[in-house]
């Protein structure tokens, strides 16, 4: 006798699994940290500009424009696919910590002078990323909708 083959993608389980995820994303808290997220990866990208520290220390630009582009994207990510990318929420905090110590890091291979504002801009805007990147995390470990019943399918 043949068995029909069932892709994992077919399964009923994972199907089940995605549509909590689903719903989990459609809550309010789950959009506004989405676009918090989105709007910190923004501004941690755009932050040499607006500091000003965009010519005197290229290489802190470079790195806050690389890691805001990465969280916005990964923001927009979860935004509009959280079943398939929930998975990468632990990356957000991780770079919410590295935009917080990466003043000094940078400045120690690339010897450029901080200055307030540098630190200050990378300080809170990593502890506001790395709380939303936390927030995220905690959702991707949440289920929503009621148990599974029954046995395996």
């Amino acid at each position: 006798m043949v068995r029909p083959t069932v892709s994992i993608e077919d399964h009923p389980e994972i199907a089940e699994l995605r549509e909590r995820f689903d719903r989990v994303a459609e809550t309010p808290t789950a959009k506004s940290i989405d676009g918090l997220a989105l709007l910190s990866g923004v501004y941690l990208a755009i932050s040499p500009w607006v500091i000003g520290f965009h010519t005197v220390a290229p290489g802190l630009m470079i790195n806050n424009l690389i890691c805001g582009i990465a969280v916005a994207i990964l923001a927009l990510a979860f935004a509009t696919a959280w079943g398939r990318t929930h998975g990468l929420s632990w990356v957000v905090p991780v770079l919410g910590v590295w935009a917080i110590v990466s003043p000094w890091l940078v400045r120690a291979s690339h010897g450029a002078a901080l200055d307030g504002g540098m630190i200050a801009n990378n300080v809170i805007t990593g502890l506001v990323i790395l709380a939303l990147g936390l927030a995220a995390t905690t959702m991707a470990r949440t289920r929503r909708g009621p148990a599974p019943t029954g046995g395996r399918h």
